[in-house]
């Protein structure tokens, strides 16, 4: 702490504050001092900063100066991070909060006048978006933008100049080569003008030159200007042609026009969008209507069949529950029986198909000679083999079925004994009911039988 005290005590002892202060002045100076010593070094940073705070309201002070450190950016240090407590160590001149913040601004003065510099330029106005909808406003505020944006290009190019190594004394050495070079220019104007007045009738030769120079320089402007004209009348005849296809066209629109054929027109127009107004958009509205209405009743239907789904599981008879786990392989076993009906079906017509191929063959077998009577033979066999094949099929489909019978049976017995069961449960809770809490009898339960017997 000492040393920055140290080190603001020797800032302020140079230009261009000049305070001619000890480090037990220092600390010895009152809020007040402190203050107009703080604000001092703020006009060093921001010319409009000098002002003297016994003629301005604390308020004002304080608000003047927390807006300037905000634009430069300054953060409290230690224990002053608390916003709220370092305003108010600002205001009332505590010295833990002023000599860091000094120690912080005499640390980097020129950086903190080039910041306060552009912030006077770059930051910009903040303007309510309602006062923007204005023309006027939103014009001027558009061209509020363009200049800053071309601010920052200026000083962009004015940093690089700086940048690019060019110094004053190079500039300063680069005037006096000229001023050297100027003289010279003189002195040899004066030679020259000293050699020509020895020339008879110099003045006259002078003056035709003045004259000729003149005349060159105004005939490089006729030159110009010639140019310019020749330019002009190319633009000229350029909007000629376009007038003239334009007073062309209208020419050939117009041939055949009269003010009778224009009312027409005007009048097919009107027909033409008073239908759409009185007829065509009407009914588009009452279609969209219509189908609005009818998506906002399926939506209320789904709704409500929403509810009503949730009320049924909530009302749901636990005795149901119990029943679906065997309902559900009841139905199984009854699409397997299907199936295997089905395969059972098949397989009789292929064997019947076969025993009438194998008739077929034994009637025309003694017709052949000996040569078809062994092929047919041959046939015979695998025809015999086959039958065979699907003689064991058909065994098998058919234990399968029986097995499917008897588990069907098993089935029907357990609904049955499941549905005596609901019954005896329902029956002793309705006592129970009557008995305890007085109330009506439960709803009746209906089975459905979801069998068929084979």
């Amino acid at each position: 702490m000492s040393q920055q005290l140290k080190f603001v005590v020797e800032q302020l002892n140079k230009e261009p504050f000049k305070k001619n202060l000890n480090l037990i002045l220092f600390d010895s100076l009152e809020a007040m001092q402190l203050l107009q010593l703080l604000n001092d070094v703020l006009a060093e940073v921001d010319p409009k900063q000098a002002i003297d705070i016994r003629e301005e309201q604390p308020e004002q002070t304080a608000k003047r100066m927390f807006s300037l450190l905000g634009m430069l950016k300054y953060k409290p240090l230690g224990n002053q991070t608390d916003a709220s407590s370092f305003r108010r160590g600002l205001v009332a001149g505590h010295k833990p909060v002023v000599h860091p913040l000094l120690h912080w601004l005499l640390q980097r003065v020129p950086e903190l006048k080039k910041r306060a510099y552009l912030a006077r330029y770059l930051v910009k106005l903040e303007v309510p978006a309602e006062f923007l909808q204005d023309e006027v406003v939103g014009d001027t505020y558009h061209q509020y933008e363009d200049l800053v944006e071309t601010f920052k290009n200026y000083h962009k190019g004015c940093e690089q100049l700086k940048a690019s190594g060019f110094s004053t004394a190079e500039i300063r050495k680069d005037i006096g080569v000229m001023e050297e070079e100027k003289d010279q220019l003189i002195k040899r104007v004066e030679r020259l003008r000293k050699r020509v007045e020895t020339v008879p009738s110099h003045q006259r030769m002078l003056e035709l030159a003045r004259q000729l120079r003149v005349e060159k320089e105004r005939e490089e402007s006729l030159a110009h200007q010639k140019q310019e004209q020749k330019n002009q009348l190319f633009r000229a005849e350029q909007r000629l042609q376009v007038s003239q296809q334009k007073l062309k066209d209208l020419g050939q629109a117009s041939v055949d026009t009269d003010p009778e054929s224009l009312m027409r027109k005007l009048e097919e127009e009107i027909k033409i969008n008073t239908y759409i107004v009185t007829e065509k958009l009407p009914k588009e509205l009452d279609s969209t209507r219509r189908t609005v209405h009818f998506l906002q009743k399926i939506k209320e239907v789904s709704a409500q069949i929403k509810q009503l789904t949730e009320k049924r599981l909530m009302r749901s008879d636990p005795t149901d529950n119990k029943l679906t786990l065997f309902r559900q392989q009841a139905s199984i076993i009854v699409r397997k029986k299907e199936a295997k009906a089905e395969e059972l079906q098949r397989a009789r017509e292929e064997l019947a198909a076969a025993e009438r191929e194998l008739a077929q063959r034994s009637s025309s077998q003694g017709r052949g000679d000996d040569q078809e009577e062994v092929v047919r033979g041959d046939e015979l066999k695998r025809l015999v083999a086959k039958l065979r094949g699907k003689g064991s099929t058909h065994k098998k489909r058919r234990a399968e079925l029986a097995e499917l019978k008897a588990e069907n049976g098993v089935l029907q017995r357990t609904e049955e004994v499941l549905a005596q069961r609901s019954q005896d449960v329902l029956q002793q809770l309705t006592m129970w009911r009557k008995e305890h809490l007085c109330l009506g009898p439960p709803p009746k339960v209906v089975l459905v039988p979801f069998f068929t017997r084979w």
